[in-house]
């Protein structure tokens, strides 16, 4: 209900105070005496109402505001409505938190809240299993200060909220817990932990297994490949198709030749231990000689440019770089084609250090592009399958550069080309610094 404006009611009934008084001032003869003590009575029911407001006020138990009329009598109505409105609207956020903190501990996942500088504000209960977090002791201190794990202090510390970093338990080095941080609200960040043990000992078991296979196929492979070589090497090698056979050998043991030295590559960048001091590398000479091994094995077919920042080196490994940007480049040979162009940049912006190869191929579809790193994941383009690599190549650019603090970006047309760029940190960029070997003779 809408309540009216009472000024207007609250003037006319001081006014007719006011007049009572001055007509009985003047039959009595005193007028200024009766219209101050008119105004003396209509101060004190003012001020006996203030009391009563200000008492209902401070007691704040009473649901109702005391009976009153006039201008008070709105006054009370007006805070009795905001008092309501206020008791429901706190209810409804006690109700809302109640079912949040119901839901968090039914999570199976460690929920921390945290705000400002990663206080901590309050925690579920796998949170204090996974954590080693007490209530109310750990209320309001840094989770940096209680959990110190370098790779979990280096995320920290990064700012890179798209991640995610695995790291032991606390309070059980063999519970291997996956933590994710999401910003949300003003400076707030929720902080969650799913332990993947089980998922991580799949995943080394599964990177020894691939290791320990690759190592124990190297020896039947070079025995295979020097096998076929010493047979079509004799006279009497036999007709055609036994020397075509042979050649049928020694093209597939070569394929998984590649393969196994892949495999055990890709093996090494996920299980070997990142080197802390990276030294300068001379990424243009690289490049340089990278373009020089495209054009060879390019034959002449396509026109290969460079736009490179000589001077512009690079904080890293080199033997990993190197094989990284030469899948790169070996890709846009093998699926540009004939009279096509492919331009190798490598420059510094404001946002990053870029490595890019610019192709005019037959392009990506969109639906490939989120899988390309992939393991073994291949585009069936149906163009160039006679010279299609193992499936690894993106897959060690993509760890390489997760070594780096890198990450690859991929754009494609089709029929147009594509462009495949590595984006460094500007802080792992020099210049003017020589690189502690010559990376353009080298190779992985």
């Amino acid at each position: 209900m809408r309540i009216s404006n009472p000024w207007p009611a609250a003037a006319m009934r001081l006014a007719l105070l006011l007049l009572i008084a001055a007509l009985i001032g003047l039959a009595s003869g005193y007028v200024t005496l009766a219209l101050l003590l008119a105004l003396v009575l209509f101060l004190g029911v003012q001020i006996r109402s203030l009391v009563r407001f200000e008492r209902w006020l401070r007691q704040g138990r009473q649901l109702r505001p005391p009976r009153s009329e006039g201008l008070w009598a709105t006054l009370f109505e007006h805070f009795y409505r905001l008092q309501r409105r206020h008791r429901e609207r706190r209810q409804r956020l006690a109700e809302l938190l109640r079912r949040f903190k119901e839901s968090a501990n039914a999570m199976p996942d460690a929920t921390v809240v945290l705000r400002g500088m990663g206080e901590m504000q309050w925690w579920n209960a796998m949170a204090e299993r996974y954590l080693g977090l007490e209530w109310p002791r750990d209320q309001g201190q840094r989770i940096a200060n209680l959990f110190r794990h370098p790779f979990f202090s280096e995320f920290l510390a990064h700012g890179d909220w798209y991640g995610s970093v695995k790291v032991p338990s606390p309070l059980d080095e063999h519970l291997i817990l996956e933590i994710r941080i999401v910003p949300y609200g003003q400076e707030r960040k929720l902080l969650v932990a799913r332990d993947v043990t089980r998922l991580h000992r799949l995943e080394v078991m599964r990177r020894d297994f691939v290791a320990n296979i690759t190592h124990e196929l190297r020896t039947p492979l070079t025995v295979i490949q020097g096998v076929a070589e010493t047979l079509s090497e004799q006279e009497e090698a036999g007709s055609e198709d036994f020397q075509r056979s042979l050649e049928l050998i020694q093209e597939q043991s070569q394929r998984m030749s590649r393969l196994v030295d892949d495999l055990l590559l890709l093996s090494r960048l996920e299980t070997g231990e990142r080197k802390s001091a990276a030294v300068p590398v001379d990424v243009a000479a690289m490049l340089e000689a990278l373009a020089v091994e495209a054009s060879a094995l390019s034959g002449g077919r396509h026109r290969i440019e460079l736009d490179i920042d000589r001077d512009l080196k690079l904080h890293g490994d080199q033997t990993e770089l190197r094989s990284a940007f030469s899948n790169l480049v070996v890709n846009a040979v093998k699926y540009t084609p004939a009279d096509g162009r492919i331009v190798i940049r490598w420059f510094v912006d404001d946002d990053a250090v870029h490595m890019q190869v610019v192709d005019t191929g037959f392009g990506i579809p969109p639906h490939h592009l989120p899988r390309l790193t992939e393991r073994f994941y291949r585009v069936d383009s149906g163009h160039n399958d006679a010279t299609a690599g193992t499936g690894l190549g993106l897959t060690i650019v993509k760890h390489v550069l997760s070594r780096h603090d890198a990450r690859l970006e991929i754009r494609s047309q089709l029929n147009k080309g594509s462009t495949f760029d590595c984006l460094f940190p500007v802080k792992l960029s020099a210049r003017g610094l020589a690189a502690s070997a010559s990376p353009g003779t080298s190779s992985p």
